[in-house]
């Protein structure tokens, strides 16, 4: 059988299972900074990975939808796009594979991904401030509204 056209892994898996542990993996990538799968899976989030940051360096609102609906996560997709895009300086090439061993089970071949430059896993004091004005103005409005029907009363 030929195999031109046929990309990706299939990890002995149906295509929905397939891609529920990729975005499972990738979405657990951008929460910690680095994990550790076996070295297939890890090569193969890489694919994805490194295609949803260059989404996320636009910072454009198409290219944070875009974040949001492969990851299926808004936390995240918004956190890749506020908080690790913008410390991404290079054009490609953004996480590395290094070889962990062997698991002990079934003697597979471990992988650790992560990010090739330091990423700070906190948000920057300007965009923490803006987060808390929206909260606070989010709990001023039902106050407002309470008074403005008790003075029709």
């Amino acid at each position: 059988m030929h195999r031109h056209g046929y990309k990706g892994r299939k990890f002995g898996r149906e295509r929905d299972q397939r891609s529920a542990l990729i975005n499972g993996l990738v979405v657990a990538l951008f929460e910690n900074g680095s994990i550790t799968t076996t070295l297939t899976r890890a090569k193969e989030i890489r694919r994805y990975a490194e295609k949803l940051i260059t989404h996320a360096k636009k910072g454009d609102l198409a290219a944070r939808r875009l974040v949001i609906a492969r990851l299926n996560s808004q936390k995240i997709g918004s956190y890749l796009v506020d908080v690790i895009a913008p410390q991404v300086t290079r054009d490609s090439g953004y996480l590395r594979i290094e070889r962990a061993g062997f698991r002990k089970g079934d003697n597979a071949e471990m992988g650790t991904i992560s990010f090739v430059d330091e990423i700070k896993r906190e948000l920057e004091p300007a965009k923490t401030e803006k987060i808390e004005k929206k909260v606070e103005k989010k709990a001023e409005k039902p106050a407002v509204k309470a008074k403005a029907t008790e003075e029709k009363k």
